[in-house]
C-alpha cells in the first residue's frame, strides 16, 4: 500500500472508530480537508506559488502555497495545544514549505491523522469545560475547551478553502 493510500486509509478508519462528539468533530475535519483537497488537487506549482494578494500584511495569506503551509502548521498547533493541556510533552513540527499539490495533500492528510491519533489514544477526554481556568489558552489569547478548539480547527480549514477559491476566481 502506498504511503498516501495508507494515510487515507488510516484517516478514514480512525475517523470511523471515534464515536460521539469527537467522532462528529473529526469527521467534519476530514470532510473540510477533503473539500480543500478537491480545490487544490488540480493546481500546478506555478498556481500554488504565485503571489496573489500583494496588499495583505499577513505573509500567510499572499499565495496558495503560504495559505496551505499555514493551514498544515496550524493543524499541528491545535493538536499540540490539546496535548500540552493534558500534560503531554510534545512539540509541533516546524513549518515546511511544500511545492506541489501532491505534497500539500499528503501533508494535510498526515496532519489530520496526527490529530485523529491523539483522540484515539486519549478516548476519555473531557471535551466541554465551563470553567475558564480549566480551558486551553492559545498563543493568540483566545480561551477554548477541546470541543471549541476542534470547531475552530474545522472552520479554519473552511475559511482558507474559500480564500483559495477566491484567489482562483481572481485569475480567471
Amino acid at each position: 500500500m502506498s504511503f498516501k493510500k495508507e494515510i487515507d486509509f488510516l484517516n478514514k478508519k480512525n475517523t470511523m472508530e471515534l464515536k460521539g462528539s469527537i467522532g462528529a468533530l473529526t469527521g467534519e475535519y476530514r470532510k473540510a480537508l477533503d473539500e480543500l483537497i478537491l480545490v487544490i488537487k488540480p493546481l500546478n506549482e506555478i498556481q500554488i506559488s504565485q503571489i496573489v494578494d500583494v496588499e495583505t500584511k499577513d505573509p500567510d495569506c499572499t499565495s496558495i502555497q503560504n495559505i496551505l503551509t499555514h493551514v498544515i502548521y496550524a493543524g499541528y498547533r491545535y493538536t499540540y495545544f490539546m496535548e500540552k493541556h493534558i500534560g503531554l510533552e510534545t512539540n509541533p513540527p516546524k513549518r515546511n514549505v511544500l511545492q506541489t499539490s501532491e505534497q500539500f495533500i499528503e501533508g494535510l492528510n498526515v496532519m489530520l491523522n496526527y490529530c485523529i491519533n491523539f483522540f484515539v489514544q486519549n478516548p476519555n477526554l473531557k471535551l466541554v469545560e465551563h470553567v475558564n481556568s480549566k480551558k486551553i489558552k492559545v498563543t493568540w489569547g483566545q480561551i477554548y475547551d477541546i470541543d471549541q478548539l476542534m470547531e475552530h480547527a474545522v472552520m479554519h480549514i473552511l475559511r482558507h478553502r474559500r480564500q483559495i477559491e477566491g484567489f482562483l476566481e481572481k485569475r480567471k
